[in-house]
């Protein structure tokens, strides 16, 4: 039995009768080509409903799963991290840029009056919603574009160049939000205004989020390789990405610690190690720690909707996906126009519609502020917007890469 009177027995059922079902909703849909993301939300859902009727989440159960979803987390950010391809991004910055300036300002202005002026949002939780919506989970359309053979193309190399930007300015966006946003709940503008409060703290949390950055760039030039050197020389050695994680996890310890997220360690530990080819090369070894623990995240994710919102979520949703498919398709699409002419513009655009991963993490953190920063029915609409754009977007751009194949080497 548990501190909490739960059977261990159970604890250990949940768990192992979750994993199978992940993996059995991950294969039967690779077979009609959805996101195996879409079936880990509807799980949660799944399971916070049925919890309602049978209790399945006693206490002890409900913080294991929650661990398990932190632990998730981490896993998801490490790897977005660890995916970056920074050198590559600088030799194209200047195209990129054009993209993503057009895209993060128009994405998170539209978003935000949306949610304030067509939904009736307080400002805070339409600040928290246009962030989320900034975010696009590149990894759903990358592999519509991989299937394509058309990665290596221009345009294929435009939309990783500028979905990696639009990862970096989101969670940058997220902390800075998030240090503001309990000063400006507490009233604290009354004592010195808005812009004081807003303006003092955004520069103290930006200046320690520097120092934190400077930190891992002296780790990654200076002391990665010689930790990693010395495991390696281990009689036997451990396996290298497992030493890789390791310090990822630290580092992910260390960034809460010093008054950031995990969710944003874990992102810098990524790139700690991106420039790394060892880790990258290896990174196949990560795969099945990924795959065992990320799914958990999403289904805290689908855990966290309130059924009973649902009914209200349907509307706010509608609203929100609409948002969502209009703002990518007009803030990256309008620039690519002007760049590459209609074709490019339509295919970027409807590439960088899924919203997942991180704009789940921004959603995850506003909730966890409390109902003034995210109300439950508010949660549970951007949770419809992941799933519909995750499974609309795929669709899409499949058809547009049918009408238009990508050839040719980029950088």
């Amino acid at each position: 039995m548990t501190d909490s009177g739960v059977p261990y027995p159970f604890l250990v059922l949940t768990v192992g009768g979750i994993v199978l079902l992940t993996m059995f909703i991950k294969s039967c849909l690779a077979r009609i080509r959805v996101p195996a993301l879409v079936g880990f939300l509807l799980l949660g859902i799944g399971v916070r409903a049925a919890d309602m009727q049978w209790q399945l989440l006693a206490s002890g159960t409900g913080e294991i799963l929650g661990f398990l979803s932190k632990i998730g987390l981490i896993t998801l950010l490490f790897r977005v991290g660890l995916e970056s391809n920074l050198a590559g991004l600088l030799k194209q910055l200047k195209t990129a840029s054009m993209v993503w300036v057009g895209d993060v300002g128009l994405t998170f202005l539209i978003g935000f009056a949306a949610a304030v002026y067509l939904i009736g949002l307080p400002w805070i939780p339409g600040m928290i919603v246009g962030t989320a919506l900034t975010a696009t989970s590149v990894g759903i359309s990358v592999a519509v574009w991989d299937e394509a053979d058309a990665l290596q193309s221009p345009n294929g190399e435009l939309l990783l160049d500028v979905a990696e930007m639009d990862d970096i300015s989101a969670i940058v966006l997220m902390a800075v939000l998030f240090a503001i946003l309990p000063q400006l709940q507490g009233n604290a503008a009354g004592h010195g205004g808005l812009g004081a409060v807003i303006g003092t703290t955004a520069a103290v949390f930006l200046a320690k989020l520097v120092g934190f950055g400077l930190f891992c760039v002296l780790f990654s030039l200076y002391a990665e390789r010689p930790i990693t050197a010395y495991f390696r020389n281990l009689d036997p050695p451990p396996d290298f990405m497992l030493v890789v994680v390791s310090v990822g996890f630290v580092i992910a310890a260390l960034a809460d610690l010093s008054g950031f997220s995990m969710a944003i360690g874990a992102f810098f530990a990524g790139i700690v190690f991106s420039r790394d080819p060892a880790a990258v090369k290896q990174e196949g070894s990560f795969i099945p720690l990924y795959e065992f623990f990320s799914p958990f995240f999403f289904i805290g994710i689908g855990i966290g909707v309130d059924p009973s919102t649902l009914g209200e979520a349907l509307g706010l949703g509608a609203v929100l996906v609409g948002v969502a498919l209009a703002t990518k398709l007009l803030a990256d699409g309008l620039p690519t126009w002007l760049l590459r002419g209609g074709p490019s513009a339509l295919l970027i655009g409807a590439s960088m519609v899924p919203r997942a991963e991180i704009a789940m993490v921004i959603m995850e953190r506003g909730a966890a502020l409390g109902e003034w920063a995210v109300p439950p029915p508010v949660f549970s609409a951007m949770v419809l917007v992941s799933i519909v754009t995750c499974i609309a977007s795929p669709l899409t751009v499949r058809s547009l890469l049918q009408r238009w194949p990508q050839q040719g080497e980029g950088r």
